[in-house]
């Protein structure tokens, strides 16, 4: 039987219980990861989740289990996070750039998951495409409300912005000089503002 199932058979107090504790390991292993990556040792994170380690092997027997976990929990809490954001935001735009930011946030433990899935394509893959198939819907929500409110004007994707955002955090982990945060910002700043004149052109005839 797995963890899941086991979890939903069990009496309806035991299973809030296990489902608070499950979510705290989630959280507390996705702020590890993202500090000390997915090889981190799991007494790190039982530590940080204020469980044994015996509950968290419990949850997620493996490694792979658990950083797969955190990988979907944390596409979970940014689809979710959109709706949440362009209705208490101050603006359409804030809440896309806040969004973005919460991005990158789950981008620093995305780092190693391919080491993860060393010999399993297919389930990386199966990764990859829920990952698009949650957030881009998303941040596409966020754009055409910035749109409406003529907050955004470049001509962007949300796919196209989502890889580009992607593209600056990769640089982050390996040089302690760049700010990512202030790059993300800067990037999506820029969505204010119309592209030169003549570059419509010049990127169709790049195209």
């Amino acid at each position: 039987m797995t963890p899941s199932e086991d979890l939903h058979r069990a009496a309806p107090g035991r299973r809030r219980d296990a489902v608070r504790n499950q979510r705290a390991l989630l959280d507390a292993a996705g702020a590890v990861f993202a500090t000390s990556g997915v090889d981190a040792p799991v007494r790190e994170v039982a530590a940080a989740a204020g469980v044994g380690v015996a509950t968290l092997y419990r949850h997620f027997p493996t490694r792979a289990e658990l950083v797969v976990a955190v990988y979907r929990h944390q596409i979970d809490a940014c689809a979710a996070a959109g709706p949440d954001l362009l209705a208490s935001a101050s603006s359409p735009f804030a809440a896309t750039l806040a969004w973005v930011h919460q991005f990158v946030d789950f981008l620093g433990t995305k780092h190693g998951l391919g080491r993860v899935w060393e010999g399993d394509a297919a389930g990386f893959t199966a990764l990859h495409t829920l990952f698009v198939e949650r957030l881009v819907p998303v941040l596409g929500e966020l754009l055409d409300a910035s749109r409406a409110a003529g907050e955004v004007v470049a001509p962007v994707t949300p796919y196209q912005l989502l890889r580009a955002v992607g593209d600056l955090v990769a640089w982050a982990p390996t040089d302690p000089e760049y700010d990512v945060r202030h790059m993300v910002t800067l990037l999506v700043g820029g969505l204010r503002q119309a592209l030169p004149e003549g570059w419509d052109a010049v990127l169709a005839s790049r195209a």
